[in-house]
């Protein structure tokens, strides 16, 4: 059994990720959801260590300076982050580890991963990002207009992905993302250490001939 590959989604809101990836989970047994860690207090509901792993700030600033997160970001008063650990453990069992991270999470892992597959997941049109915030009806037209403009932001980071994945039927997405995961795993830049060895070894056969 190979190592797990990492591989981050990011999008916009109301693009689904959340949704494809448990689809991705509870159809393909290789892949797994990681479990960020948030200052923030759990929602009634919540388990530590299953939506989150819940820890004080003192925590989580000593789990950051120990080089223990993958990627990090403050938000609205509260740090969130990739445990280092609990991810490079799933990877050693052979898992595929599926990170929902923002863009700038995702340029975080690019730089410090480069064998990351990193996916960007977005709707058939704007159009149909609009009507799906307005569906959930939990928002004010204001606020729909604020994700609007965060998704225009976000956008200038799309080219910086790997893959664009278009979510407009769910089978087909989570069908399309997990082609695409079996496809890159085939890329030389995540073969390194196969491609490495079998240059040397050829090396050798082609000195002792």
């Amino acid at each position: 059994m190979g190592k797990g590959s990492l591989i981050v989604v990011s999008g916009f809101s109301g693009a689904g990720k959340g949704t494809v990836m448990k689809k991705l989970v509870s159809s393909y047994e290789n892949y797994v959801l990681s479990v960020s860690m948030t200052t923030r207090t759990p929602r009634e509901g919540e388990i530590d260590g299953r939506e989150y792993f819940f820890v004080t700030r003192d925590v989580f600033e000593k789990t950051i300076r120990e080089n223990g997160l993958l990627e990090h970001a403050e938000y609205v008063g509260n740090y969130y982050g990739t445990p280092r650990a609990y991810v490079e453990k799933m990877q050693e069992e052979g898992k595929d580890v599926l990170l929902e991270i923002d863009v700038q999470g995702g340029m975080q892992i690019r730089g410090k991963f480069p064998e990351a597959i990193l996916l960007f997941l977005v709707t058939p049109s704007a159009a149909e990002l609009e009507k799906r915030l307005s569906m959930r009806h939990t928002e004010t037209p204001e606020q729909i207009r604020r994700r609007l403009l965060r998704a225009r932001e976000e956008a200038v980071f799309i080219p910086s992905y790997d893959y664009v994945v278009i979510n407009d039927d769910l089978e087909a997405c989570a069908q399309e993302v997990d082609r695409i995961v079996r496809s890159a795993k085939c890329a030389p830049n995540r073969k390194r250490a196969f491609v490495e060895q079998m240059t040397k070894d050829l090396s050798l056969l082609v000195e002792e001939s």
